[in-house]
């Protein structure tokens, strides 16, 4: 009998305990739905992994934010800019994070999210804020950040209810593109918009030059670019077609096709957007815009908030048909 006991006292154990653990936990991610938002005024842990340390460290979702603000977006910006950075950022981050369903940090176990933003988002801690800023501009900047996040703590973009995937770039010089035109994948709320804000950007437009046998060195020896300038007759480089966007969806350069995107990456364009021409034994490629275009354009939101627009204007505007939702309950 105190056998028996003893058995069920110990599955009752598993089955409360041990088998929620494994199933939130030991897979790198919960299974099933997102839980229901968070109490009002809780502080909600992230587990950030700080990439240049080499180790994983727990902060509060919204210390995280600020320094995920101050290291994606320039403090000079307009209040309402940074708020729209604060929502964003904060929606990337619930996404990924486990404790809302997410996958956690790939290859990172343990972690949600990396201060690297080649695999997450940009994040600076206040020492390294001081040094960017100066210590005469510190106190001012951080208490700006402070307020955007404070302002929108908790709020996140959400479409159909969950967590959207809220990606943004510097600037995107006449219109964003849509996800589909650059990673292939259709978002409904990720479409190409218009944007006319960001011309005052510094990183609007660009220009670079290569010459033949630059050329042929960053895209090898197959593309055939100085037997192709060899031959005359036509033109070294031209484009074939471009994306809904206006952005370059093919060019040929020699004997070879590329893609708008990887010329953007083996030439080191600021973007896809490009017009090239060929003059004095070189190519010229001549950009506009800064980063893949999809999602919030950072100029573009600190023009929209220059006329008065608010954030949720901001955001509304370039991830189409969603909503802003807070994690925390009413």
């Amino acid at each position: 009998m105190k056998k028996v006991l003893a058995l069920t006292v110990l599955l009752v154990i598993v089955a409360v305990i041990v088998v929620p653990a494994v199933v939130l936990y030991g897979l790198g991610g919960p299974a099933g739905p997102r839980p229901a938002a968070v109490r009002k005024g809780e502080d909600v842990p992230i587990r950030v992994y700080l990439h240049e340390q080499d180790r994983i460290v727990e902060m509060s979702l919204e210390d995280y934010v600020k320094g995920m603000v101050a290291a994606e977006m320039p403090a000079e910006f307009d209040l309402e800019a940074l708020k729209a950075q604060a929502v964003a950022g904060r929606t990337y981050a619930v996404k990924q994070m486990v404790l809302f369903g997410g996958s956690g940090l790939a290859g990172r176990p343990g972690a949600d999210v990396s201060t690297d933003p080649a695999q997450s988002q940009a994040w600076l801690n206040t020492l390294q804020l001081r040094d960017r800023w100066g210590p005469f501009n510190f106190d001012r900047y951080w208490d700006k950040i402070g307020r955007a996040v404070d302002e929108t703590r908790g709020l996140i973009a959400t479409y159909n209810g969950e967590p959207i995937n809220a990606v943004f770039h510097s600037t995107s010089g006449e219109r964003t593109a849509a996800a589909k035109e650059v990673w292939g994948f259709d978002y409904p709320y990720l479409q190409s918009v218009a944007c006319s804000w960001d011309k005052k950007s510094p990183r609007y437009s660009d220009s670079k030059e290569y010459s033949f046998s630059e050329l042929e060195q960053r895209l090898g020896a197959d593309a055939g670019v100085v037997a192709a300038a060899a031959q005359g007759g036509g033109a070294v480089a031209q484009i074939i077609d471009r994306t809904e966007s206006g952005r370059v969806s093919t060019a040929r350069v020699g004997s070879k096709t590329f893609s708008g995107l990887d010329l953007r990456q083996k030439l080191e364009l600021r973007s896809s957007n490009f017009v090239l021409e060929t003059r004095d034994g070189k190519v010229v490629f001549k950009t506009t815009g800064y980063g893949h275009g999809v999602g919030l354009c950072q100029y573009g939101a600190n023009g929209m908030a220059k006329e008065g627009k608010d954030f949720r204007a901001i955001l509304t505007y370039y991830y189409t048909g969603i909503k802003i939702a807070s994690i925390h309950e009413s």
